[in-house]
């Protein structure tokens, strides 16, 4: 579906999917779980999911002529880090928003991890106090206006590049090439497991997996909290690639699923069960989560399995999108494992 899409490659390629018998064993065996690890997938500033998508918008920014990308997020935000890389790549200027939507007082959460490398990589970070919205914000708009206001010429990606026209095409990608692993390993997953906030990773994955019907076992965890607003922005997405990509037909409400369980209490903010989870899948097989976004998805993977949601034998492929940077402003919590 996306041989018509310029393609900028960020990323190694495929990325790796890996069978977890420890986590499996720890969780009754009743199931088996993999993961795909696209925390895994480049060398540009730690990977992560957000790079997928940037690969399909990269070319939209070199043929506007662009010399300034803008972006937004968290003050420990994963995207504004892989926009910050890809300009760095590219070797285009950067301006990031980071607003204040984590009610969080780590004494170093302003200094270390994502927004620590954003700053290394000569981004021009700015930390403004707005709260939490996965919608456009005016602090963005007046991000790409002080960039012209001083003779430059932005290109705006919005948070977690989701609303972008071609944000979904990279988690159209994923599915795509779930389907070739799939066939090359000869097992077929019954279920994914992703987290969703701003919506494009699931919103694309749902576009792709619908092409062989199985557009409701992507199973979206929700991080941020404000349901109904994900919800209809994952909708936009889904609606807007499908049309894009020539799906052919319309993904039914049904088809898009996602759990509201365990985003408790706030966005970015990990619960003791988020704690728990992502302590059982370091111990189990040294895979690194992180509290905002992977730890409350394998939280609910977690709860979801102990709790018989899955029938007996699936297979369940857990999508790892990156994110452990954030750890390190969080680390009162974690400080003693």
């Amino acid at each position: 579906m996306l041989e018509q899409f310029d393609r900028y490659p960020l990323t190694f390629g495929p990325t790796p999917i890996e069978h977890l018998p420890r986590l499996t064993a720890a969780l009754g065996g009743d199931v088996e779980i993999y993961a795909k690890r696209d925390d895994c997938n480049s060398g540009l500033a730690m990977g992560g999911n957000k790079l997928r998508k940037l690969e399909y918008i990269v070319p939209d920014v070199l043929a506007s002529g662009a010399d300034t990308l803008v972006s937004i997020g968290g003050v420990q935000s994963n995207h504004t880090r892989m926009v910050a890389a890809t300009a760095a790549k590219l070797g285009l200027k950067c301006v990031v928003v980071q607003e204040s939507w984590v009610p969080h007082e780590d004494a170093v959460y302003d200094r270390v991890g994502n927004i620590l490398m954003t700053r290394l990589m000569g981004a021009d970070s700015r930390i403004v106090p707005d709260g939490f919205d996965i919608g456009i914000r005016q602090s963005w708009e007046e991000a790409m206006q002080s960039v012209r206001d001083a003779g430059g010429k932005p290109y705006g990606i919005p948070a977690g590049a989701s609303v972008h026209k071609y944000g979904g095409l990279g988690y159209v990608g994923f599915a795509e090439e779930v389907r070739a692993q799939e066939a090359a390993m000869g097992v077929r997953f019954d279920y994914i497991i992703v987290c969703v906030v701003t919506g494009s990773t699931q919103g694309g994955m749902i576009v792709g997996f619908a092409a062989d019907d199985r557009a409701d076992r992507v199973i979206g965890i929700d991080g941020s909290g404000t349901l109904e607003q994900t919800r209809a922005q994952v909708r936009q997405i889904v609606d807007n690639t499908a049309e894009l990509v020539g799906l052919g037909r319309a993904v039914r409400e049904d088809e898009i699923v996602i759990n509201p369980d365990y985003a408790y209490p706030a966005y970015g903010v990990p619960s003791a069960e988020t704690n728990e989870a992502i302590r059982l899948a370091a111990r189990t097989e040294a895979m690194i989560t992180d509290p905002v976004y992977e730890g409350k998805s394998m939280q609910g993977m977690v709860d979801l399995v102990k709790n018989g949601f899955f029938p007996r034998g699936s297979n369940i492929l857990y999508a790892h999108l990156g994110g452990a940077p954030a750890l390190n402003g969080y680390a009162y919590t974690y400080r003693n494992g």
